[in-house]
């Protein structure tokens, strides 16, 4: 991280002239956003910083333990901030209804890791070689010389170890691992992390699992595999949209699948699509952005208008042309 200083110091240059700053972050906020977003505030707080925390989504049941009492909100519009900070998010439009409520203020910082990132901000720090926003908000604390907490430790070790999957994913570097061993130094609590995060799914939760295993299909000698989540699923199992996070990694397991796919329904003709690929010869961020989307190279995701099954045809087509073309 030595080579980012200069960023770095311009952004904590934007936070000491500020008074009032508002932290934001995209739409259906994984652990990822939830983390970095609330270890910022808590930071900033700490510096005597007025923080507001604002989400167009509510934070995730898993995650709650995170976040103190009303800290993440709602926005509301007829505000004007000193300074606005998003992390964690790729684009402007990802960050949903906030992005309007927070068009009033004087800086605007964008703290992110996707290769997709579109520079949205009036000053951005993206860095697509670390695999968690997290992690810059560890290196951003740390190079300020703000303490860190057991409270803001959890945050930060909660957003990376669901952005590795469990310091699992290819992204995952040396680097990471020794973040993740200071923050654990610093006090982050392990046991109640995983518990919380890995081991407390509700009931819909594995009902929408159950779906997920009667209806996936698999194509192309099985190297591609998707299923569909529709609103009828989310009502007939009793589920809501947060209970559907990581259930591609259930088809991504599989032996022979190389890129897993879930069609999720919003509207009636507009479709949700999120894929993952185990191969580094398949960049699925290069998918999704045929559609529109963006992510990562091994996760990425779109939203795309039109008819559903036109939709999955276009998507397994664009997927298959991938794999040929990476033999």
């Amino acid at each position: 991280m030595t080579g980012h200083t200069h960023i770095l110091d311009e952004i904590l240059d934007c936070i000491r002239r500020a008074k009032s700053i508002c932290v934001v972050g995209h739409v259906r906020p994984d652990g990822d956003c939830i983390g970095s977003q609330v270890g910022l505030a808590l930071a900033l707080q700490n510096q005597g910083k007025e923080v507001t925390v604002w989400n167009q989504d509510a934070v995730p049941q898993k995650l709650r333990f995170l976040v103190p009492a009303d800290l993440v909100q709602r926005p509301k519009l007829g505000h004007k901030f000193d300074l606005v900070i998003a992390t964690d998010c790729a684009s402007f439009e990802r960050l949903g209804t906030v992005g309007k409520a927070t068009e009033e203020h004087c800086d605007f910082v964008n703290i992110d890791h996707h290769e997709s990132n579109t520079r949205y901000a009036k000053l951005n720090w993206v860095s697509a070689r670390v695999p968690a926003t997290g992690e810059l908000i560890y290196e951003l604390i740390k190079h300020a010389g703000w303490p860190v907490t057991p409270a803001i430790a959890d945050c930060l070790y909660t957003a990376i170890s669901t952005d590795t999957g469990s310091f699992g994913y290819p992204s995952t570097t040396p680097g990471t691992y020794h973040v993740a061993a200071e923050l654990v130094r610093k006090g982050a609590n392990l046991a109640r992390i995983c518990n919380e995060v890995y081991q407390s799914y509700p009931l819909s939760r594995a009902k929408l699992l159950r779906h997920v295993f009667n209806s996936f299909r698999t194509t192309h000698d099985d190297q591609i595999a998707w299923f569909w989540l529709r609103q009828r699923d989310y009502t007939r199992t009793g589920a809501d949209t947060n209970d559907s996070e990581g259930l591609i990694d259930h088809i991504r397991d599989i032996e022979p699948v190389v890129v897993a796919c879930v069609f999720e329904e919003m509207e009636p003709e507009l479709t949700r699509i999120s894929l993952r690929s185990k191969s580094d010869r398949v960049n699925v961020n290069q998918i999704a952005g045929l559609f529109g989307g963006g992510g990562h190279s091994a996760a990425a995701g779109a939203r795309i208008a039109g008819k559903p099954l036109a939709i999955q045809r276009k998507v397994i087509a664009a997927i298959k042309k991938a794999l040929k073309a990476s033999k």
